[in-house]
This record gives C-alpha cells, structure tokens and sequence, in this order.
C-alpha cells in the first residue's frame, strides 16, 4: 500500500474544494492507495502537519494551495526522500507554472498518481527556504498590500501594484549594499528568483531555472515614476533588462546588507516576511528537494 497524504488549505484560491477520501479514491484505487487528508487552519500549521505526515512515515505528502501553502510543506520536505506532490489551488500558483502542473484538478492528481521524481534546487535566505523567489522593496510591498485586501485574484494583484506604486516615494529611507560593493539607496526593486514564473504567468527572471544550482538576480536602482511604469510594461513581455538602469545576472550565491532602515522587508514565495535582522546570507541548495512531476 501507498500512503498518500494531502495538506490541504481550504481558504486557498476561492476556497471551494473538494477534497474527502471518497473523492480522491476516484483516483487512487482504495486496494492500492491508503489516503490521510489534513486540513491547515493558519499561517504556519501545515508545517507541523508535514512534519507529522514525516512521522507516520507517508510515501508521498502533497501540498494542496498557492506557494504559501506549498512553501510550507516544501520546506520540511527539503533534505528527506519523501517526495512532494503539488495540487495548485492558489491564486499564482508560480512554482506549479514553472515545474508544468495543470492547474486542472483531475491532471494534477494523475501527476502524483504516475509518481514521477526530480529533484529541484531550493534558495535558502538566512535559512529560510523558497522555491520561487525572495524579493525586497518594491515587490514586497506588492505582497503586503495584496495580503491586506484578503481576497487573492489578479485584480486585487492589480490594485496592490498600483498602490505600491503611489506609495513608493513614502517609504523609509534604506540603504543596501549588495555583496560589500555596491550600495544601492532606496532600491526600487531587489529580486531573487529559483524559477521562471512569479504567478499569474508573469516573470521577472523568464531564463530561471529550478536545476541549474543558479539564482537569478534583478536589480532596479531608485527611478523615477516614468520609468517604473517602462519597467512594468518590460515585465509584461519577459524582457526586464530591456530597461538600462535594470541589471540582471545569475549566481549561486549573494549577500545583502542593510545600512540604513529598520529592518529588510521582504516577500518569500508570495507571503510577506519582514526580517529584523542586518545581513541576509542568500543561496542555493542543489538539488535538495524531490517533487512529482
């Protein structure tokens, strides 16, 4: 017997699911499969639900949610054999974009049935994982201002980019130094990305890679209004380096320092996470963590 279990959030995407044991037997044949569904209730339970799955010694633990969802139970996966399986049922759903899983149920669960393994690099901030991207300043307040508006579709996306975009010039004053040789102030935009989506099908980094042990880096200098909105439309055509202020490179790893502000305030995998400390050591973990595919 297989034992398959699935964290589900249930207030993931709009939050209407259909996930029950007689459901998934659909798919997985009661005399073959073994199913174990486990419900998340808030920001950080499904870490412990993992870690519980780990225990009970499940052959297979999928993520059923939106790259929080997924982060969560990826994270404690990282360094195990135990594979994670992926139900996008999110809002961007980037790392499921980038790794080819439907956002169709039915396909995505004949993917986990047909238990076919790789193994994907993972980025670590401080020994944080994310598996899509980490980013600072202007798209972490992106995310926060998405965060607040609690409903999660393109057009609350939206909004909170042009929020973001009129609140630009208020933000603390911050100063940040990438790798001790180039101080950036008030940086319009630091990302770091492991792959090649950042949800909604949008990309900053289209030549990103998931097994390449490289992390794409897109930095963007204070700029004016104008120019933030060229970098937007360069965005929207995958070509950010289009912009000349804009500087984009791979690495396996990269140091950030803060020398002026309170703390960084970041995004990691879509979730707001503001980091009071001031050095974030960023890099990547070759291979480290299996997925079906």
């Amino acid at each position: 017997m297989i034992d398959i279990h699935f964290i589900v959030n249930p207030i993931a995407g709009s939050g209407d699911h259909s996930f029950s044991e007689p459901f998934l037997h659909d798919y997985f044949e009661a005399k073959l499969y073994n199913i174990t569904i486990k419900s998340s209730r808030y920001k950080g339970h499904a870490i412990d639900l993992t870690k519980e799955s780990i225990n009970q010694q499940a052959d297979i633990i999928v993520a059923c949610g939106g790259d929080g969802t997924i982060n969560e139970v990826a994270s404690t996966l990282v360094g195990t054999t135990t594979p994670l399986g992926i139900v996008p049922i999110g809002s961007g759903n980037g790392l499921a974009c980038h790794l080819n899983i439907p956002l169709n149920l039915k396909k995505a669960l004949y993917i986990i049935k047909n238990n076919q393994r790789t193994a994907i690099d993972v980025g670590n901030v401080n020994q944080r994982y994310f598996f899509s991207n980490t980013g600072f300043a202007f798209t972490a307040n992106v995310i926060e201002n998405y965060e607040a508006l609690q409903t999660r579709t393109l057009l609350c996306y939206i909004k909170a980019s042009l929020k973001s975009f009129q609140d630009y010039s208020k933000k603390e004053k911050t100063v940040i130094s990438i790798d001790d040789n180039i101080d950036i102030v008030d940086p319009f935009l630091i990302f770091i990305s492991n792959s090649n989506v950042m949800g909604y099908n949008m990309s900053l980094t289209p030549k990103a890679s998931l097994t390449d042990g490289l992390l794409d880096v897109v930095v963007v200098p204070r700029i004016s209004r104008l120019r933030m909105l060229v970098f937007g439309f360069c965005m929207l055509i995958r070509k950010p380096g289009f912009l000349k202020e804009v500087k984009c490179y791979q690495t396996s790893k990269l140091t950030l320092l803060r020398k002026q502000g309170t703390y960084f305030e970041s995004q990691i995998d879509g979730e707001i996470s503001k980091i009071d400390a001031v050095k974030l050591s960023i890099s990547i973990k070759r291979e480290s963590l299996t997925v079906l595919v």
